[in-house]
């Protein structure tokens, strides 16, 4: 799938739905297990959620793999854990604020 800002998905397998924010080319994104699709598409995966990628998501978090290649923001949480090319995604650090001594 080829992966541009603004594209909206959801996981064949949970709750989670999700939007690129940061991404290009063609990678695999998956949750839980099964490829995400593009939101409101019908398709479903007969198998269910993966017990190895059932760490679930977090609404609000932006979602990252170590090299920076694309950034997730769940908009919906659910069950299934988030994956770029078969490599479980982490949640994006934040960045700490200024003091305001």
């Amino acid at each position: 799938m080829n992966l541009k800002p603004g594209l909206r998905l959801s996981s064949q397998v949970c709750d989670t739905e999700m939007v690129v924010i940061k991404g290009s080319g063609e990678h695999e994104l998956g949750c839980g297990g099964a490829a995400a699709v593009p939101l409101g598409d019908p398709a479903t995966h007969a198998g269910g959620i993966d017990a190895d990628l059932a760490g679930g998501t977090l609404m609000g978090k932006r979602y990252t793999d170590p090299d920076g290649v694309v950034e997730i923001l769940c908009t919906k949480p659910g069950a299934g854990t988030l994956t770029l090319d078969g490599q479980a995604l982490s949640v994006k650090a934040t960045k700490a604020l200024p003091s305001s001594d």
